[in-house]
């Protein structure tokens, strides 16, 4: 079979399962479940690279098909799935409509963007990368959920909070700001964040 099935790729392969079953849960009109997804594949995500980066024997091939992979994933996780969040709110005001759209447009530049400059990057150097240019998309995992959240503990708007977050946060994918790489210490931190969203959310589906 064409592909690659060994271990550097299993939590990309079940993120994007997370990230279909989101889907699935936004068309039926229910966000909270969807972000739930999001933020699993969220956490897969995070640890992905280093499960990869374990095997040491990998072919050229084998890792230009893991960044490959990676960023087809995120659109859908972190791109596409964060705007049908936002459509599930049944909010069908146009500027809304248009909103989502926008963030995940951004988030398609963001990651086309990225598979040239890595590809580039790994033909001069053999050096993990310490930086990125713009925030990297997998932060909407953090950061949807906080938009929702914060909604409804202030009682606002919550499409209104979430569509300002995400276009903020589109713009942020395309604007030309360099990022640290985050280490072990900065990603158990996210995580830690994550976990309290998490929990927020399932007493929110359990009240």
């Amino acid at each position: 079979m064409i592909g690659v099935y060994d271990y550097t790729v299993i939590a990309t392969y079940l993120s994007l399962l997370l990230g279909l079953g989101g889907l699935y849960s936004a068309a039926q009109n229910e966000p909270l479940d969807a972000m739930l997804c999001l933020m699993l594949a969220g956490l897969l995500d995070a640890f992905d690279g280093r499960i990869a980066r374990t095997k040491k024997n990998r072919t050229e091939q084998e890792k230009r098909f893991g960044i490959q992979i990676d960023s087809l994933n995120d659109l859908v996780c972190f791109g596409v799935l964060p705007a049908a969040i936002g459509w599930s709110m049944e909010c069908d005001q146009l500027w809304f409509l248009a909103t989502m759209s926008f963030f995940a447009l951004c988030a398609l530049i963001r990651l086309a963007y990225f598979n040239v400059t890595e590809e580039e990057r790994q033909d001069r150097t053999s050096e993990n990368r310490a930086c990125y240019l713009g925030v990297p998309v997998t932060a909407s995992a953090v950061l949807a959920p906080l938009f929702y959240l914060l909604s409804l503990r202030f009682a606002l708007n919550c499409a209104v909070v979430y569509a300002l977050g995400l276009f903020f946060l589109g713009v942020l994918y395309i604007t030309p700001i360099r990022v640290r790489k985050p280490k072990l210490r900065a990603i158990c931190l996210m995580a830690a964040l994550g976990a309290a969203e998490f929990a927020a959310l399932v007493y929110m589906l359990r009240h």
